[in-house]
């Protein structure tokens, strides 16, 4: 398959799935500062496993809190389940948020070589809206030595926030009065920073929209195109996006997509309405998209029995007949 004919067909297949959106609430599309990432051969997917998806155990683990998992243990689980590779998100490294010493991420390394596993991509914690200009200092330095880490571990992305993390408080609340458009461009300044450093270790930088920031297409495609860095992109959480159709979202970013995050649910980790995974996808391959497809799966806040050892394998059947009906 040509480049020509994967662009021509992604675009066939948003018009489709964006079908009625001109009515009222649709958002206009932005302009654009960066090109879709170039594909050659067509769509080629692979199954990760995000290590969030076994967050309290892992911390359990970390914080001598009772028997939990292992980082370690947790890519037995994945070698077991046949998965592609892992996402090994930072703040489970046992020394986070200092970086772990070489002795550990060479014998993680050595593991996950040792059990056929390849490391999609880690990621790190950080708060880019707010107007305390220390914490974004701090947070750029932070993601700095992260994208060290990310390069010993041959990882080729390093996930990060565009947002505040802090519970219960939003955007608006951290950055204290000052506009969208100011905010904006604290976290231009800051990711283009990161995605210099990237560049210099060859690790890309991933903007997830996980947050109230970024809840469309059209801001989190805006953040990107305003840093236009190659070494800056767009990692498309799929449980994430607060908008009339998630999935007109995830079609319109699926061209810049670094990553991914598979998430049980479009409407957030709470929600009974089931990720429609032929339709999702259905985006992905039509976008040209050629990488891994990490799962995350979350424990609903109403429910206290959630057991990964369950959940994700469940999870991961779903994905890979979704990805053997559409092939």
């Amino acid at each position: 398959m040509n480049v020509k004919q994967s662009r021509r067909g992604f675009l066939q297949t948003v018009s489709v799935l964006a079908c009625g959106a001109a009515t009222a609430g649709a958002v206009p599309a932005p302009a654009v500062a960066q090109e879709p990432i170039a594909k050659v051969g067509g769509s080629y997917l692979k199954v990760s496993l995000n290590a969030y998806s076994f967050s309290k155990m892992l911390n359990d683990f970390n914080k001598h809190r009772g028997a939990g998992i292992s980082l370690m243990a947790l890519l037995e689980f994945c070698a077991k389940n046949n998965f592609d590779a892992i996402d090994a998100t930072g703040y489970f490294f046992p020394t986070y948020p200092e970086v772990p010493p070489d002795e550990y991420v060479n014998d993680f390394k050595r593991k996950a070589f040792s059990l056929g596993l390849d490391i999609s991509g880690t990621g790190v914690r950080n708060n880019f809206t707010t107007a305390e200009a220390p914490t974004r200092i701090e947070g750029v330095q932070h993601i700095k030595q992260w994208v060290e880490v990310a390069a010993r571990l041959g990882a080729p992305v390093l996930r990060v926030f565009a947002d505040t993390q802090i519970k219960g408080m939003s955007w608006k609340d951290v950055a204290k009065g000052n506009s969208r458009e100011q905010v904006q461009a604290w976290i231009v300044d800051a990711l283009s920073q990161c995605a210099e450093h990237g560049k210099k270790y060859g690790v890309i930088i991933g903007v997830q929209n996980h947050g109230d920031f970024l809840q469309t297409g059209d801001q989190l495609l805006s953040l990107v195109n305003a840093v236009n860095s190659p070494w800056c992109g767009a990692i498309v959480d799929t449980g994430y996006f607060k908008s009339d159709d998630p999935y007109r979202d995830m079609a319109q970013v699926a061209p810049y997509a670094v990553n991914w995050q598979i998430k049980q649910s479009p409407m957030g980790q709470d929600s009974d309405v089931k990720t429609d995974l032929v339709k999702l996808i259905k985006i992905v391959r039509a976008s040209g998209y050629r990488g891994y497809l990490p799962i995350e799966t979350l424990s609903p806040k109403a429910k206290e029995n959630y057991d990964a050892f369950t959940v994700v394998p469940a999870f991961l059947k779903e994905l890979r007949e979704a990805i053997a009906k559409t092939a």
